[in-house]
């Protein structure tokens, strides 16, 4: 009978193998152990430092770093500081978008400014008149009317800082040609026919003067209308007399109306735009009644007016006066939408950079009424007024 081999026994096997693995276990952490010794000898020289004294010397490199600033804070309001509830910081302003407005036809801007605003006899106001909100008067424009006060140098030394001012000296009255005698008009209705020319664009527009003769009184006025523009006037109305004419009232009206007073009796001429006050002298005129008044000086004696002759008249306007002198110039024969008429033209230079040339002429077939008037500006823009026809009331 044949035996079985021996077999081992389940506790002989047991016993053998934790020897086995203890000295599995042993190399594995001898081999743990060299690999950490590696690591720890090396990572001086993977992450930077030196490993040798050599390299342990050496400088390091300088480590930088950059700092914000941050904005100051917002200083501390006196309710915050008192223990109050602090302010609230103010919103930002927000930009309105720009507004877009229709555009206007050049031609017609030109004209409006042009046609309505410029009428023959009104000249347009000199610079400090024209600044109705400053009441300071431009003693340059006005040499005769307005006494300028006097100008310091330098400052007055502190001995005299609190001496009282020197009394500005009178004003002095404007000087003007006497009127000896005057032959008026009777009364008529003028009609123009307005050509100007402004910025290189010519426009057209009516012109209407009238004047009533009532013998002791007047009236007259000036209209200029331009279609789709409206209309512009400017009306004198007074007394006459020996002197001629004396006016009472002077208006220019467009979108709203200012005015000139005469007083003599105060002495003053006084103006509805809060512009000062200005003197009033015997002759003194207004931007329509000096047409008329001429008219009537050199009708009474047109052998007293040959070429060269000056006339000088002070003129008020709507917010300021100011001396007008026309010079005889030549006798001219012209050619009008009325027909042709022989004249007497008479011119009114500039006398400042902004003034404008006034030239006026009149028919002595016509009782010296002017039948022209045109004014030039500075600038070379010009309106010119042409009789087409006369009526008589």
């Amino acid at each position: 009978m044949n035996r079985l081999p021996p077999t081992r026994s389940p506790a002989a096997h047991d016993g053998a193998a934790p020897a086995h693995r203890v000295r599995a276990l042993a190399v594995l952490a001898a081999l743990v152990l060299a690999a950490h010794a590696l690591l720890l000898f090396n990572a001086a020289v993977w992450f930077g430092a030196a490993h040798t004294p050599e390299l342990a010397d050496a400088p390091a490199k300088a480590f930088v770093t950059r700092r914000i600033a941050l904005p100051p804070p917002l200083p501390t309001t006196p309710s915050t500081a008192s223990g109050g509830p602090p302010q609230a910081r103010a919103a930002p302003r927000i930009a309105k978008k720009p507004t877009v407005k229709p555009k206007q036809s050049l031609a017609l801007a030109v004209t409006a400014s042009a046609a309505t605003d410029s009428i023959a006899n009104n000249l347009p106001a000199p610079a400090a008149e024209t600044a109705e909100a400053s009441p300071v008067v431009d003693a340059a424009a006005t040499p005769a009317v307005v006494a300028s006060a006097p100008v310091e140098a330098s400052a007055p030394p502190p001995s005299q800082a609190t001496s009282a001012p020197a009394a500005p000296a009178a004003a002095a009255l404007p000087v003007t040609t006497p009127v000896t005698s005057v032959v008026l008009p009777a009364s008529a209705i003028l009609s123009y026919q307005m050509t100007g020319n402004a910025k290189g664009l010519t426009y057209h527009a009516d012109a209407e003067m009238g004047w009533r003769n009532l013998g002791d009184h007047y009236d007259a006025r000036m209209t200029v209308s331009a279609l789709f523009l409206g209309s512009r006037s400017m009306a004198s109305v007074g007394q006459l007399g020996a002197g001629g004419l004396a006016p009472t009232r002077f208006s220019d009206k467009s979108r709203s109306e200012v005015a000139a007073h005469f007083e003599p009796d105060k002495g003053l001429i006084t103006f509805s735009a809060n512009t000062p006050s200005a003197p009033w002298v015997p002759g003194a005129q207004d931007r329509v009644s000096v047409f008329f008044q001429i008219s009537g000086l050199i009708a009474s004696r047109p052998a007293d007016f040959p070429v060269g002759t000056t006339v000088v008249i002070y003129t008020a306007g709507p917010r300021s006066a100011d001396t007008w002198a026309f010079t005889v110039a030549a006798e001219e024969l012209l050619t009008l939408p009325y027909g042709d008429v022989k004249t007497i033209k008479l011119q009114r230079k500039p006398q400042r950079d902004y003034d404008q040339t006034v030239e006026i002429w009149l028919a002595p077939a016509l009782n010296y009424l002017p039948v022209r008037n045109k004014i030039t500006q500075s600038n070379g823009d010009f309106i010119d007024q042409q009789l087409k026809a006369l009526t008589r009331p």
